[in-house]
């Protein structure tokens, strides 16, 4: 990912038509706590949304994606003093926007450190491969800094909502 703003959102408009932010036809949100629980919750509320949503059949890739964000967020950026800050502010947000033929989930975190994907090649170890999976599943991901008073950045991983087939059916012939 580059290191400006318009870099890093480019993977977001890159073969699709153009975002309107006004144009979102559904979105939800939820802050979490500074806790590895809150993994559990991030996916829990993430079933739910989408379940609202009539999209339970992209859950399983989304709520991986999801999962692997939130780890990201709680493990790399949270400051020393997290459980404090999250009493006065809930350090982690999850957003889920969806518009025709896509979906983006977006976690805010209170760092300004840009997410490093590390090498993909040792599957053995026990940690890692967090954005290597983000990146296998959605169809695009990146980051952007937050503007004004909030500070922290956004990752989020955009998927194109396929419309979901049924089962083939045999044509007599």
């Amino acid at each position: 990912m580059g290191m400006n703003g318009s870099t890093m959102l480019e993977p977001l408009r890159q073969g699709l038509p153009p975002l309107d932010p006004a144009a979102v036809s559904d979105a939800a949100s939820c802050s979490l706590p500074a806790r590895y629980e809150a993994v559990g919750d991030a996916r829990r509320f993430t079933r739910r949304t989408l379940d609202q949503w009539e999209l339970s059949d992209h859950f399983d890739d989304i709520c991986l994606v999801v999962s692997e964000l939130v780890t990201n967020a709680l493990r790399h950026a949270m400051p020393a003093h997290g459980a404090h800050c999250a009493e006065q502010n809930p350090p982690v947000r999850l957003h889920l926007m969806r518009w025709t033929g896509r979906l983006v989930c977006a976690v805010r975190d209170p760092s300004q450190e840009s997410p490093v994907a590390r090498d993909s090649d040792d599957f053995s170890a026990e940690s890692g491969r967090g954005l290597f999976l983000v990146d296998s599943f959605s169809d695009s991901w990146g980051w952007h800094p937050m503007a004004g008073t909030l500070g922290g950045k956004v990752v989020w991983a955009l998927f194109r909502l396929r419309p979901h087939t049924g089962p083939a059916t045999a044509s007599a012939e």
